[in-house]
């Protein structure tokens, strides 16, 4: 029983006493579970503690109604040595725990000594870099080619020898000739005239193309333009197109100074394609719309007549 005693009494300050220094913290999983093992030990080595205390001097009762008086020595004696045993090796654990802790700060001591080598060495880079591109001292030596201090640098001339070809004291450039003119913007009554002319000189294609174009773009001229084209398509003895032109200009202007040309156009127009009583049913219109005609057109009117066949 005494020996039981020590041996509990042993594990107990074995197990008491910190297997680690005071400033080793260990937060690791091994190290947790580690923690968790030696405080189930003290808790068992407490509970033996306290079977012990209950058991009677004579040592004939039973351990807490666990062991018997007769088996305690030799059943104490083996849970004492797996006690110590467990304890051997949680503290063989701890030592293995703690030398990984120490290689852990080792190196990271050493990465920490070579990044402020590595920042230092890139200081001296820097410093040395500045040194070279400082200006020189003074009293040293100007360089080959530099000039003296005050005086500007020479100027090399330009590519091409241009400096000779500047002009120098009064002599000019000489002017540029001045930009041609805008061709001037063509107005509908000019368009118009030169389409007149063209339909003289028998240009019927030029005198067409100017009559269509007043008439896209001008709706102001377009009468004048519609009595070119009717003519036009007359004189190309396009009689059917030159029948619808001359309608045209008669009903876009019924007073204006064109739409007796018109109908005496439109008759012609009719006769020539063998519509000779549409000829003459124009030709009574024209007379009694316009009952003094021009001189011009009296003798044109009467011809025509008689060439339909008209009452």
């Amino acid at each position: 029983m005494k020996a039981l005693l020590a041996a509990c009494l042993f594990l107990a300050c074995a197990v008491g006493v910190p297997l680690t220094p005071a400033h080793a913290q260990i937060d690791s999983r091994e190290g947790i579970a580690l923690q968790n093992q030696i405080a189930e030990l003290r808790q068992e080595v407490q509970s033996l503690r306290d079977q012990l205390a209950k058991a009677p001097a004579s040592g004939g009762s039973n351990l807490g109604g666990t062991y018997q008086a007769a088996p305690a020595e030799g059943g104490s004696q083996e849970i004492t040595t797996q006690l110590l045993g467990r304890v051997q090796r949680l503290e063989d654990e701890v030592r293995s725990l703690r030398g990984r802790i120490d290689e852990v700060d080792n190196a990271r001591q050493r990465q920490a000594e070579d990044l402020g080598k590595q920042i230092g060495d890139l200081n001296f880079k820097i410093d040395s870099a500045s040194g070279a591109a400082a200006p020189a001292t003074p009293g040293a030596p100007p360089e080959a080619g530099t000039p003296p201090a005050g005086r500007p640098l020479p100027l090399s001339p330009p590519p091409g020898n241009l400096a000779a070809q500047q002009p120098s004291g009064t002599d000019k450039a000489p002017d540029a000739p001045p930009p041609p003119p805008p061709p001037p913007k063509r107005t509908p009554e000019m368009i118009l005239q030169e389409g007149n002319a063209a339909l003289q000189r028998k240009d019927y294609a030029a005198a067409e193309a100017a009559a269509k174009s007043v008439l896209a773009t001008h709706g102001a001229k377009s009468t004048d333009a519609q009595y070119l084209l009717a003519r036009t398509l007359y004189f190309k003895r396009d009689f059917a197109g030159a029948a619808v032109a001359f309608d045209d200009t008669y009903n876009r202007a019924k007073t204006g100074s064109h739409a007796p040309d018109a109908l005496l156009g439109l008759a012609s127009s009719l006769n020539a394609i063998a519509e000779k009583r549409a000829a003459c049913q124009t030709l009574d219109k024209l007379a009694a719309e316009f009952p003094t005609l021009r001189a011009d057109l009296k003798v044109p009117a009467a011809t025509l007549r008689r060439d339909a066949g008209c009452r």
